[in-house]
């Protein structure tokens, strides 16, 4: 009984945790400004600019980048944001592209590195910061090695991984034995993008289209081919958390239901429609919209999602210094959750399922 009273008390005092919350380690702005080719950091008129995306050095709106300071790589300001927003434990995750462009022994020396790295941050942020681990997915081997040794790092709660896995796809069999990995250790996989999908489309459009439309079909297509594949029937314990309040598939989902219906190959193979998948992913609460939020409630229940910011991108903007300015971004997140009516949805998404599922 005392156990549980000190359980309940230590949960009371998590009141707003992030669970979709970058930083580029020092030692990752360190591979960075390095490398001469995407991804990479370079210095332009005395700013450094970061230039990550597919194609987005040749396309000429976004050749020059995007401006990134302290609020990428530096723990105290990471903090310092906390503070000003209220939120009280963030689970940190490296920022795409991960170490998608590193194979063979080089990933997965790198891998070690940057995890002990993120273990060290989350120690010194005296229990405020926790981790999501990076895997070197384009070795398995070493991916399996780390998945077993990082489970073992107290402050790491899961990993983040990117749609494409090992290259051909979270549900090729080349990722298999990862996913059963993770699933056998408990852990959660944050499933985040980076590539976008129907780039074609977004030319000279800047990084809008790119991230609005491009991020969330990308997601989108992966999800859905980890339902339609039958991943989730062969892994039923894998845990996922879906960037950007699910993508576009809350709104899809019924489409993809009645198509998966009346595709017999593909129905009969699979234990349930797609929406009843739905209700076993985790969402974070990024969908800068009440109606949206809401609906995605109505959709998988409010004990599915949590909040994020995706901090530190999307910057306030003419806002002088950056790291004392509040961030709109931020706060339309915080007000979406805060215009639900139901209190006790509000705790569960503010707190309450990121506190139950990664034992805060």
């Amino acid at each position: 009984m005392a156990t549980s009273a000190a359980t309940a008390a230590a949960r009371a005092a998590v009141r707003l945790v992030d669970v979709h919350t970058h930083m580029y380690t020092p030692k990752y702005m360190n591979i960075l400004r390095s490398r001469a080719d995407i991804p990479k950091v370079r210095t332009i008129d005395g700013e450094d600019r970061l230039i990550i995306l597919p194609g987005e050095e040749s396309e000429t709106t976004t050749k020059v980048g995007r401006p990134i300071g302290r609020e990428y790589w530096s723990v105290d300001t990471k903090i310092a944001y906390m503070d000003r927003h209220n939120i009280s434990h963030s689970i940190v995750s490296l920022a795409n592209p991960w170490l998608d462009f590193l194979e063979g022994s080089a990933a997965e020396s790198v891998a070690q590195e940057l995890n002990d790295e993120l273990q060290d941050i989350c120690e010194t942020s005296k229990g405020r910061l926790y981790g999501f681990a990076t895997l070197p997915v384009r070795n398995t081997q070493a991916s399996l090695k780390e998945i077993q040794r990082i489970k073992k790092l107290p402050s790491i709660k899961g990993v983040i991984l990117g749609t494409p896995g090992a290259g051909k796809g979270l549900d090729h069999e080349n990722m298999r034995e990862v996913l059963h990995s993770i699933a056998e250790q408990n852990l959660t996989i944050f499933l985040h993008p980076h590539y976008g999908l129907g780039n074609e489309q977004y030319h000279n459009t800047g990084h809008a289209l790119f991230l609005a439309l491009g991020f969330p079909f990308e997601t989108t297509a992966a999800v859905s081919r980890l339902i339609v594949t039958g991943v989730l029937d062969e892994i039923p314990d894998l845990k996922i958390l879906i960037a950007h309040a699910g993508a576009a598939l809350p709104s899809l989902i019924g489409r993809l239901d009645s198509c998966v219906a009346h595709d017999l190959a593909i129905a009969n193979k699979l234990h349930k429609a797609p929406s009843e998948y739905m209700k076993k992913f985790y969402f974070d609460a990024i969908s800068y919209d009440p109606t949206i939020l809401q609906s995605l409630i109505n959709l998988v229940g409010p004990d599915r999602i949590m909040f994020g910011t995706d901090n530190p991108f999307f910057p306030p903007l003419h806002a002088g210094d950056i790291n004392t300015a509040t961030w709109p971004s931020t706060v339309k997140v915080q007000q979406s959750i805060g215009s639900l009516a139901n209190v006790a949805h509000r705790d569960q998404i503010s707190f309450g399922n990121a506190a139950k599922l990664f034992q805060l």
